[in-house]
C-alpha cells in the first residue's frame, strides 16, 4: 500500500511559497495555500486542494482552516518578519508536529528556532552554497544535506576506483563513507531504436566500478571531501 502523502499548509505565497505549494500539489499532497493577498491566492488555487485568503496572524482565521490538523506547516512569509513570528507562535500553539520556517538571515533563523520552529531554511543561502559546490566540485552532481555535518552526494566515479570491486575499495574503512547505490546508463531497444536509460542499483561487495558510473554516497562532509576527485 503506497504511503499517504502529507497534509501541508503553506503560509505566504511569495516566489518560494508559491513554488513550494505548486510542487507539492502537483505531487499529490493535500495542500492548503494561505496568503493575505487575494491575487496570489487566485494564482495558486487550481494547483492545490485549497487556497485561502486570510490574515495568518488571526488565530481564529487560521483555526477555521484546520491548520492545526496539518502534518506540516511551512511559514514562508518573506518580508513581514513580525507577521511570520506571530504566525509561527500560533501554529506552535495548535500543536503542529512539524513547523518549517523560511528565514532571510541567520539572526531570523535563530529567533524562529527559539520560538519553536522545528526546521529553518534559508533558500538564498542554500542556493548559493549549492552553486558554489557545483562550481568548485564539478565531479559532484548533487549534494543533499542530512543531519548537521552530514550529506548525501552523487559523485562521478573517480579514475582511482575504475575496475575495482567494492570489497577491494573498502570505502567504509578507507574513507568512512557508505555507498548507497550506483547509477548507470545503458542502451535498450525501444520500438526498433536504441534509447539510453538510467538504472539505479543497490551494490553488492563484488560489484565492479566502471567509468561513467555515478556513486550515491553518505558520510560526514569531512569524509566526503577526502574522496578522490579524479
Amino acid at each position: 500500500m503506497p504511503a499517504q502523502l502529507p497534509r501541508v499548509a503553506v503560509i505566504g505565497l511569495g516566489r518560494f511559497g508559491m513554488t513550494l505549494a505548486r510542487t507539492l500539489g502537483e505531487s499529490g499532497a493535500e495542500v492548503i495555500a494561505i496568503d493575505a493577498d487575494g491575487r496570489l491566492v487566485d494564482q495558486i488555487k487550481d494547483h492545490v486542494a485549497a487556497a485561502v485568503r486570510l490574515d495568518s496572524t488571526d488565530a481564529a482565521a487560521l483555526s477555521s482552516q484546520e491548520v492545526g490538523k496539518c502534518d506540516v506547516v511551512v511559514v514562508a512569509i518573506g518580508e513581514n518578519f513580525e507577521a511570520a513570528l506571530l504566525t509561527t507562535v500560533l501554529v506552535r500553539q495548535f500543536g503542529v508536529r512539524r513547523i518549517i520556517c523560511r528565514a532571510q538571515s541567520a539572526v531570523h533563523a535563530e529567533i524562529y528556532r527559539q520560538i519553536g520552529a522545528h526546521e529553518v531554511i534559508q533558500p538564498e543561502m542554500q542556493a548559493g552554497a549549492t552553486l558554489g559546490r557545483s562550481l568548485a566540485s564539478p565531479h559532484i552532481d548533487e549534494v543533499v544535506p542530512l543531519a548537521e555535518g552530514y550529506s548525501l552526494i552523487e559523485l562521478h566515479a573517480p579514475q582511482a576506483f575504475f575496475d575495482k570491486t567494492l570489497a577491494g575499495l573498502n570505502l567504509r574503512v578507507k574513507y568512512q563513507v557508505n555507498l548507497v547505490a550506483i547509477k548507470r546508463t545503458r542502451q535498450v531497444a525501444v520500438a526498433g531504436r536504441n534509447v539510453t536509460e538510467e538504472v539505479l542499483s543497490v551494490p553488492t561487495p563484488d560489484e565492479v566500478i566502471h567509468e561513467g558510473d555515478t556513486l550515491v554516497l553518505v558520510g560526514s562532509n569531512d569524509a566526503l571531501n577526502r574522496l578522490p576527485k579524479e
